[in-house]
């Protein structure tokens, strides 16, 4: 039986009644403590932690030290475990605005009780010398905030997927860590996969020939109302939360930008849970090579996650694609068989892959600016929406024109 489990998932309850610093933290605080509670659909989280890809584990020495910022359900189901499997990272540092809690996750996982910051004090976090990097798992509109501060206090960070609300503030996180000399990597787990990753051979490789066409969606019933289902806080709701997924996917896939985007959206009458934003987004992109893709999210509909890719001489992709585990490739025809890849934790290889980033000193496979391309691409959407026409974006004929160094 296929696993489903739910996408990214946060609890801040204490988050602003804690906080007293940051323009965000002050603004929003009505909001997160009316979606405090909030639950996001919920999955079945793995018993037994998945192991990271292969590779040799660095000696505790030389591994790279996380600060964890945010303690809600993704930190504590999927994050926290993956550190444990990490053969690169180690945790060594929690951020949160719930003294108990942070406590608590600090003795079951030996970091120090020194090494534990609420938001206020979060840039004190400058003087801890066991801190590389600094992880930020907050709502959306708290992405650019917890950057920027950690890069003025000389840390790197792994920001969360969508990497902010607007490109404006997307490109300001670019720059501040410019500024600063730290590393940015976008957290899309699904370019590190390894099954994703044979898809994307297959599609480079053109082993089915070249590919034609691709249709991904990625649904899912919020039954809730929770801070996703607030514009100011999430952003652009489905899109920027499980829609993103098709988009990143898809170019990660082809190496291409979009350059035009046509797209539709449906909102239910009289459901409260869509009263800011919409619960239905469909949109076609197309590709410098002439691929198209047709692409769904929904914050209303049955769980759904895959992607189908149309070639030449045959079909393949995955289904499910994006959870956390329990993913599945098919191709048809079935020749070349498809090799038989291990699951791995999908969070210890993106962990991984930041830490080999700064202890070798690479740019990350997945930069700032491959955030800010979605972004751009998730603008696009909802201004093509509202005009009803195609939206143009930018032409790149160079391949992969933001990536950085891919992982081992």
């Amino acid at each position: 039986m296929d696993t489903i489990c739910s996408l990214t998932a946060f609890d801040r309850r204490q988050f602003i009644t804690r906080a007293s610093r940051g323009i965000i933290a002050a603004t929003f605080a009505p909001q997160l403590m009316r979606f405090a509670s909030a639950q996001e659909p919920s999955g079945s989280p793995s018993p037994t932690p998945l192991s990271a890809a292969p590779g040799e584990p660095w000696p505790e020495d030389r591994r790279v030290g996380f600060a964890l910022v945010g303690l809600g359900r993704l930190s504590q189901e999927e994050l926290i475990p993956a550190f444990r499997v990490s053969k690169k990272a180690k945790l060594t540092a929690l951020v949160s605005g719930d003294p108990e809690k942070a406590q608590k996750l600090a003795q079951e996982n030996n970091v120090p009780a020194d090494a534990i910051y609420d938001y206020k004090n979060f840039d004190r976090i400058r003087e801890n010398k066991n801190v590389q990097v600094v992880y930020v798992v907050l709502p959306n509109s708290m992405h650019g905030e917890f950057t920027e501060r950690s890069a003025r206090a000389g840390k790197h960070v792994l920001c969360e997927k969508p990497m902010e609300i607007t490109s404006m503030r997307c490109q300001q996180m670019i720059d501040a860590c410019k500024k600063a000399d730290v590393k940015l990597m976008i957290a899309y787990r699904i370019q590190y996969e390894p099954m994703n990753r044979m898809m994307q051979r297959l599609v480079r490789e053109r082993i089915f020939g070249p590919v034609k066409f691709i249709e991904s969606d990625n649904g899912q019933r919020v039954e809730k109302m929770e801070w996703r289902l607030n514009k100011a806080l999430s952003g652009s709701g489905a899109v920027g939360d499980v829609g993103i997924y098709c988009i990143n996917t898809i170019r990660f896939l082809l190496g291409e930008e979009p350059t035009e985007v046509f797209a539709r959206t449906f909102r239910p009458a009289g459901d409260p849970r869509f009263k800011e934003v919409d619960a239905t987004v469909i949109w076609q992109m197309r590709f410098p090579s002439g691929v198209l893709a047709n692409c769904m999210c929904s914050f209303d509909a049955h769980d759904t996650k895959s992607y189908r890719a149309v070639a030449e001489r045959g079909r393949f992709g995955m289904d499910p694609s994006f959870p956390y585990r329990g993913l599945k490739m098919f191709a048809q025809p079935d020749k070349p068989s498809l090799s038989q890849i291990a699951e791995s934790n999908q969070f210890a290889n993106e962990l991984d892959h930041m830490a080999d980033c700064v202890g070798n000193n690479r740019k990350p496979y997945t930069p700032g600016e491959e955030g800010l391309q979605d972004q751009r691409i998730i603008e696009a959407i909802f201004e093509s929406a509202r005009t009803s026409r195609a939206v143009t974006l930018p032409r790149f004929d160079k391949l992969d024109p933001f990536r950085g160094s891919p992982p081992d």
